[in-house]
């Protein structure tokens, strides 16, 4: 079996390698048998069903051979590759960036380099400005203003971020400050704890005794670019990522912490009407606490719950504070689905098509979460990019979830697929195949661009297939890079709620695809809904926990959610489909 340095190494982690090393080879001018031979090694493992610790031998996976399966190894023991360290030093690295640039491959940014020079982004702007890339065989004028357009929008910073962009940063700043000296507590607030789609920065509240030794330790955070303030209650830095990201930190005692994280979290508006709440008891509200104007007392909070019984409300959750009727709907927040309600995973990918981790893997990762089911749903035979089974595959699959099955007499595996919706409003299978499948979703993955017309045909041929139980990631957007199909939500839910067909929030950060808006018209419509991660690995498995703070943020009760149902109650909804 492999042994690896990292367990976080995975077959997907592999396969970038060996395109990586193609590319840079490529840029190099290097023999195409060669670099086909790593484009091919990386094939030949995208389509092996098995997970890394399945492989015992690679020299028995046809299209591995010597040279890859040398590199593959040094990889796996020592966690690097030489062969990739010495491509690197001698591939300038201004030009890997531009292979970000839409329509700019490995083919023909290796021209550019090695019959223009183009090394980075000055480079190849001075080129086409000067018309010398249209001059080049295979590009054109056409070609050249693209070139252009996308180079001058490469890496430029919005006003906004999308929520996936910053949270890597979240994440290593929470890492480093429950490790920090003298730190009491802290939360992450502002829109990110709102669960909004994109963020303007990072906000962390931090309860300390000791302001001044913590603020020390906050601008010698890793990726410090710039320290734009420093003093004793305030620390503001630029932390540089795949964008540059401004994150706010504010220290206070611990008895005002409840307050100020109240303050920081919601919206304005949402602090507007609170503060006029407190105004009209003859209180005012500040971030260190309420003051009442005829005693000139300040009154903190051990909680953000107690801040609100202080005011007779019922908790408001940070997803909904956006004043758009939290107020007057408080009572029922405490009905708001929790990561705690969720009973399985209705949407996850393993080798068999384009995941990283085998059946068997993900049924363990499952049950480590204490879930009671999940369907394992790879790709269709329409999508060959990511590798979709055909029938036999998919019923060969199915007698290996059998298998897996008798190791997991908790966790219920259903045998399931992610099916196709064709471009011409065709299924990828028929009803007869259909009924061999525990679990069938429906999903496009092509023809975007296709009118709202022929959008709405697709999908709702596919809700009106009896043994299709949800739609997967209806609108098909990528928050802040593709805005998705033309897709009319009005129309979608109300045939959703006629034919029983639940829509899918897909927690992928970088979709959350239902919105937190149409979730929202979910609920009011009695249109089911299931949370799933589209899980590609182990630890996208963990996605789960921010599509529930979307799902909050949209309003979603527990009950709405379909895979908070115990799987008798969503096998007996699903035959509503086929009555």
């Amino acid at each position: 079996m492999v042994n690896t340095k990292d367990d976080a190494v995975n077959k997907k982690d592999i396969i970038y390698l060996l395109e990586k090393i193609a590319i840079y080879l490529e840029l190099q001018g290097e023999n195409p048998f060669k670099i086909s031979a790593y484009r091919k090694a990386a094939q030949a493992l995208e389509t092996d069903p098995r997970s890394l610790s399945e492989i015992d031998d690679w020299s028995t996976i046809k299209g591995i051979g010597k040279g890859t399966q040398s590199v593959i190894t040094d990889f796996l023991e020592s966690g690097t590759s030489e062969t990739l360290r010495q491509l690197q030093e001698e591939v300038p690295e201004g030009l890997i960036q531009l292979l970000d640039i839409q329509g700019l491959g490995g083919k023909k940014l290796a021209r550019l380099y090695q019959e223009l020079g183009i090394e980075n982004k000055a480079d190849l702007k001075l080129a086409c400005e000067n018309h010398k890339v249209a001059e080049l065989k295979g590009f054109g004028k056409k070609s050249e203003e693209k070139i252009l357009t996308g180079l001058l929008s490469l890496n430029e910073q919005p006003d906004r971020l999308p929520f996936d962009a910053v949270r890597g940063v979240r994440r290593s700043i929470e890492t480093a400050l429950a490790n920090m000296a003298f730190v009491e507590r802290f939360s992450i607030a502002g829109s990110m704890r709102r669960m909004r789609e994109t963020v303007k920065d990072l906000d962390f509240i931090i309860s300390t005794s000791a302001p001044n030794k913590v603020k020390e330790q906050l601008i010698k955070l890793d990726h410090v670019k710039d320290v734009i303030a420093s003093g004793e209650t305030k620390v503001s830095v630029v932390i540089e990522d795949q964008f540059d990201v401004s994150v706010d930190f504010r220290m206070v005692a611990d008895e005002a912490f409840a307050t100020t994280l109240h303050h920081f979290t919601g919206s304005k508006d949402h602090n507007v009407m609170l503060r006029q709440l407190a105004k009209s008891r003859g209180e005012k509200i500040s971030e260190y606490g309420v003051e009442n104007l005829a005693t000139g007392e300040t009154k903190t909070f051990k909680s953000e719950e107690d801040f609100f019984n202080h005011f007779d409300l019922y908790f408001i959750p940070p997803e909904v504070r956006e004043a758009k009727g939290e107020f007057e709907h408080s009572s029922t927040f405490n009905r708001l689905v929790t990561l705690s309600d969720i009973k399985g995973d209705l949407h996850m990918h393993t080798t068999w098509s384009d995941g990283a981790q085998s059946i068997e893997e993900m049924a363990r990762f499952a049950e480590a979460k204490g879930y009671e089911y999940i369907a394992i749903t790879d790709h269709s035979k329409f999508l060959r990019v990511a590798n979709g089974l055909n029938e036999k595959r998919l019923r060969e699959q199915r007698q290996e979830i059998e298998r897996v099955q008798n190791h997991f007499p908790n966790l219920k595996i259903l045998a399931g697929v992610e099916m196709d919706i064709l471009p011409d409003g065709s299924l990828d299978f028929d009803n007869a195949f259909l009924q061999e499948l525990d679990y069938v979703i429906g999903a496009i993955h092509s023809s975007f661009n296709q009118t709202e017309e022929e959008i709405m045909t697709r999908l709702f041929t596919a809700m009106e297939n009896p043994y299709i139980k949800h739609i997967a990631h209806p609108t098909g957007r990528i928050i802040g890079k593709r805005k998705g199909y033309h897709v009319n939500m009005e129309k979608l839910i109300k045939k959703a709620k006629e034919t029983h067909t639940i829509l899918e929030l897909n927690a992928n950060p970088k979709r959350f695809d239902l919105s937190s808006e149409w979730l929202k018209v979910c609920q009011e419509h009695g249109v089911k809904v299931t949370i799933n991660t589209d899980a590609h690995s182990k630890d996208t498995l963990d996605f789960m926990a921010e599509g529930v703070g979307v799902a909050r943020r949209g309003w979603l009760l527990k009950d709405t959610v379909v895979n908070t149902w115990p799987l008798a109650e969503l096998e007996a909804y699903w035959k509503k489909k086929q009555e």
